[in-house]
């Protein structure tokens, strides 16, 4: 497996904080986020990287969330807080708190919050790509919007 190619500050994804070297304890509700797949997703948060590992405490605002994409590293998602409308190679589900989503490398997946809630969740990937993945339809025209969700609508 060839190295990701590192952001500034050593990380593969730009915006993340490295982790090692002393730094070792992360208070993640106090720490700034950041947008974590502009092209297709509302997520942000922080995100920490190791040498082989990130981590991160996301959040998407209710009626918001990804469009159909992929990313060439697996991906976990625990949700803490709120429900999500998974879809994961086509197939479509609603899960909630306490509930952990595998993301295969290269699956065409998309999850979005409900209306009712924001949705928290710990995200878990390897660190041979960085956190941003690759929309489905090729265009990077932002995240998901629920009628009445988006930004035009606030």
């Amino acid at each position: 497996m060839s190295e990701a190619k590192k952001a500034p500050g050593g990380t593969v994804s730009e915006g993340a904080v490295k982790a090692g070297d002393g730094n070792n304890i992360f208070k993640l509700d106090e720490m700034a986020g950041i947008k974590t797949g502009v092209a297709y997703s509302s997520a942000k948060g922080p995100l920490i990287e190791g040498d082989k590992t990130m981590v991160g405490l996301m959040r998407k605002e209710k009626g918001t969330g990804a469009r159909p994409h992929s990313h060439p590293n697996e991906q976990w998602n625990y949700i803490v807080k709120g429900k999500l409308r998974v879809n994961i190679d086509g197939e479509e589900t609603i899960e909630g708190p306490g509930t952990l989503l595998f993301f295969p490398a290269n699956v065409v997946h998309s999850t979005v919050a409900l209306p009712e809630e924001d949705v928290y969740f710990l995200v878990v990937k390897d660190a041979s790509h960085s956190v941003q993945g690759i929309p489905a339809d090729g265009q990077e025209t932002g995240a998901y919007f629920e009628p009445g969700f988006g930004p035009e609508s606030g």
